[in-house]
């Protein structure tokens, strides 16, 4: 018989994790002297402890480990539960891996912020263009790539060439993460008379592109993830040059994207002069 310091002395595990494992019934002393309340454990007692620990280092809870002990589960029992282990584990290694990746983008972000000019802004008027557009709730950002393919893939085949770049109206009054209210726009002139069908009971149907007296424009030149950066550099420009937001904003995809992710847009602004004044 061993007293519970000498028994945690040889299990390598502090005694209050003894009076823990204790109290859930998962490695009970051989014998408490009922007089002193003392636990004594016996060398049989320590491969058990053992096993508790090496399955506790897999990852296992207390609760699955004693029912792994007690309930005298089947090789093929315990095999799956250590399965289910591994596919959790390898799902948060994942994540942490999709997470470490973020980190280092914004590093990335942060070191070319210093390094990059102040972002240029220019005022213009945008002409109203003769379209094909369909208007659509995308489930995700990333959605609007879909369109662009879906479009282009409908119109190509007929033999309908684009007098613009694409461009795509975002509706929506504030900023949303899922379900997007986007106007997908292709330039045609007067290329096009009819309805063309795309995918999902969507069509691209002609119609006029209303124009815009003043638009605060700005060139993005990077990915998806940074966009955000231009739109804060852009309304930072609004509100100190006097303008206020007088419309939806519009992307324009000048370039498609590299293979880093990169492409060339502009963003574009409808705005009109602040009630409350400002620089001319």
């Amino acid at each position: 018989m061993f007293k519970i310091s000498h028994f945690s002395r040889l299990g390598q595990v502090p005694t209050s994790v003894l009076r823990y494992y204790d109290t859930l019934g998962l490695l009970q002393p051989a014998q408490v002297d009922p007089a002193t309340g003392y636990r004594f454990y016996t060398a049989e007692q320590l491969p058990r402890l053992h096993r508790i620990l090496a399955l506790k280092d897999l990852g296992l809870s207390l609760e699955q480990i004693k029912v792994i002990l007690d309930d005298a589960l089947s090789t093929e029992e315990v095999r799956g539960m250590l399965r289910l282990k591994q596919a959790e584990l390898h799902q948060r290694v994942a994540e942490e891996q999709a997470r470490l990746g973020r980190v280092a983008a914004r590093i990335s972000q942060l070191e070319q912020a210093e390094r990059r000019p102040a972002q240029d802004v220019v005022l213009k008027s945008l002409p109203a263009q003769s379209v094909l557009a369909v208007r659509a709730v995308v489930a995700r950002p990333e959605g609007v790539a879909d369109l662009l393919t879906e479009a282009f893939g409908a119109l190509l085949p007929l033999g309908v060439q684009p007098v613009g770049q694409p461009l795509v109206v975002f509706h929506d009054e504030e900023f949303r993460e899922t379900d997007l209210d986007v106007e997908l726009a292709i330039p045609v002139g007067a290329a096009a008379t009819h309805a063309i069908a795309l995918p999902h009971h969507r069509s691209l149907s002609p119609c006029a592109l209303a124009a815009v007296g003043q638009a605060a424009c700005t060139l993005h030149h990077g990915t998806f993830a940074e966009i955000a950066e231009s739109y804060t550099a852009l309304g930072h420009w609004i509100a100190s040059s006097g303008y206020a937001i007088a419309g939806p904003p519009r992307e324009v995809y000048l370039t498609a994207p590299a293979d880093d992710g990169r492409s060339l847009t502009e963003i574009q602004y409808p705005v009109q002069r602040a009630h409350t004044g400002g620089p001319s």
